[in-house]
């Protein structure tokens, strides 16, 4: 064998020996609802549903001045899931120079104005920060948040240094907002139940997003790289028609639908969420 193919093999057996070990390390880990948590992740949200009737609990209702600086509020919120007529998606670039690198979420609009926020992503322990890395190696938790759109919302676009962008998601058939509401739902109640490992690759917060609408529309969402780098999914949204696009492409859309300026204007009387959307009341 000549030298660059021994060299081949050698870094290949030195990978596989390396991932067997870390894989030894972790295997035995279990997932756990029972530890010490960061406020805003202190509670697991859970929904009490009775054929179209749902009562959320343990829905955050914070009010953020910064990141460190807020007053906690846990509520509850009751709705009817045939009652849910718009799904609209955020998109967050934790930091705009790495466009690879960001956040997905969604949020739910009812018949009578209101909405209500869920939010996929790690759950923290005291000290704890996110690391695609440690998202790899059974670190952390996965967690539904679900909370109002001044909360989950609000925070990113008004507290944050990010990027924060609101689309209009494109409801592909009759009702299927609803069957995409009830199947954030039952999920929700499974890991109330039975908590998960966070894994940056197969079980983040846009990899769920594509399983839910798969779940309503069979094969809707291909497997691409816009899933598992949800910062470079809006070509994908543009692609596969599950964004509406005011501007007639992404490009244009992404510069309309930017929500910070709009979000840091709020009076905090009106409501939030027409605010970022521009609803005049």
């Amino acid at each position: 064998m000549d030298y660059l193919t021994v060299m081949t093999l050698v870094l290949i057996l030195s990978v596989t020996t390396l991932l067997l070990w870390v894989w030894s390390r972790i295997r035995h880990l279990t997932p756990s609802n029972d530890l010490s948590w960061v406020n805003e992740n202190k509670f697991t949200s859970f929904a009490e549903i009775n054929g179209d009737d749902v009562i959320l609990k343990n829905v955050r209702d914070f009010n953020w001045r910064t990141t460190k600086d807020y007053d906690e509020r846990w509520i509850e919120k009751s709705f009817k899931i045939s009652e849910c007529t718009k799904i609209w998606l955020v998109l967050e670039y934790f930091y705009p120079t790495r466009r690879p690198v960001a956040h997905t979420l969604l949020s739910f609009e009812f018949k009578n104005g209101e909405r209500i926020s869920c939010s996929i992503e790690i759950r923290r322990e005291p000290g704890e920060r996110f690391s695609p890395l440690k998202g790899l190696l059974r670190e952390f938790e996965i967690m539904y948040v679900w909370g109002t759109e001044e909360d989950i919302i609000g925070v990113r676009s008004r507290c944050r240094k990010s990027e924060t962008h609101l689309f209009e998601a494109v409801i592909l058939g009759e009702g299927n907002q609803c069957k995409m509401l009830e199947s954030y739902l039952k999920r929700t109640n499974n890991l109330h139940n039975k908590p998960e490992f966070y894994n940056s690759i197969f079980n983040n917060c846009t990899t769920n997003i594509a399983s839910h609408v798969n779940d309503v529309y069979p094969g809707r969402v291909p497997r691409a790289i816009g899933v598992i780098l949800p910062g470079l999914s809006p070509k994908l949204l543009s692609r596969k028609n599950l964004v509406k696009l005011r501007g007639g492409s992404i490009k244009e859309e992404m510069k309309i639908n930017q929500i910070e300026e709009k979000a840091r204007s709020w009076d905090e009387i009106s409501d939030f969420g027409d605010t970022i959307r521009n609803v005049e009341p």
